[in-house]
């Protein structure tokens, strides 16, 4: 990992929770070993939301809703997989057998995970400054790149948004209306059994999107 240490321009005091950040839990199992990844991702999710929300706030000028939807989207899976896969780090990650033959280190959903549990230890062994640096470096260029996106729908990121707070999510139909060949369908989206947003659209996906799009836009996290 030396090389990775390198490209990140840090110096490690603990390794051992490093190796802990790589080990999936299926290595965990398989050599009967106390620790994976998991608490440490857990960790780091809160200090990538941290980082970025404090980045958006001091650089950009938009509404609350506004950078919610912005950091969502900069902290989502597909982004957290991208960031992942540019610094190499599936390929430190320790798995079990059956987990590798069938191509965990390259499943976006564990890839993931492996960005978030790096920052983790970082921030136990390095501190909050030195991760944040770490997370800047590796996120900013992405932000401030007008070609780069990695916002995929509002419900993607409505649920991005939802699931740091641990907040409960979901949709309900509230209207139905117009002939078989022609309907119209109005949805509610509820934050832990309050109304965030409402949608208009032709099929029920459609109208989650603007519902999903609503609550953005008035979502006080």
């Amino acid at each position: 990992m030396d090389d990775l240490f390198k490209r990140l321009n840090i110096k490690p005091k603990d390794i051992n929770l490093y190796k802990v950040a790589f080990s999936h839990s299926s290595y965990a199992n398989e050599h009967k070993a106390k620790k994976d990844y998991e608490r440490l991702e857990f960790l780091g999710d809160a200090v990538l939301d941290l980082v970025v929300a404090d980045y958006l706030y001091k650089n950009h000028n938009e509404t609350e809703g506004e950078m919610t939807k912005v950091r969502a989207s900069y902290v989502c899976e597909n982004a957290l997989y991208e960031y992942s896969l540019n610094l190499g780090l599936n390929n430190y990650i320790k798995m079990g057998h059956g987990e590798e033959n069938s191509g965990g280190k390259y499943k976006k959903a564990i890839v993931a995970d492996i960005f978030e549990a790096l920052i983790g230890a970082i921030y136990l062994d390095l501190g909050y400054s030195t991760a944040k640096r770490v997370v800047l470096n590796v996120i900013v260029p992405y932000i401030t790149n007008p070609n780069i996106s990695f916002f995929s729908d509002y419900k993607s990121a409505l649920q991005e948004a939802v699931q740091t707070t641990k907040k409960s999510l979901y949709y309900e139909l509230i209207e139905e209306s117009g002939p078989p060949h022609d309907k119209t369908f109005k949805m509610q989206v509820r934050v832990d059994g309050i109304i965030y947003g409402e949608g208009v659209g032709s099929s029920k996906k459609e109208a989650e999107q603007q519902a999903a799009k609503d609550a953005l836009e008035k979502l006080a996290l």
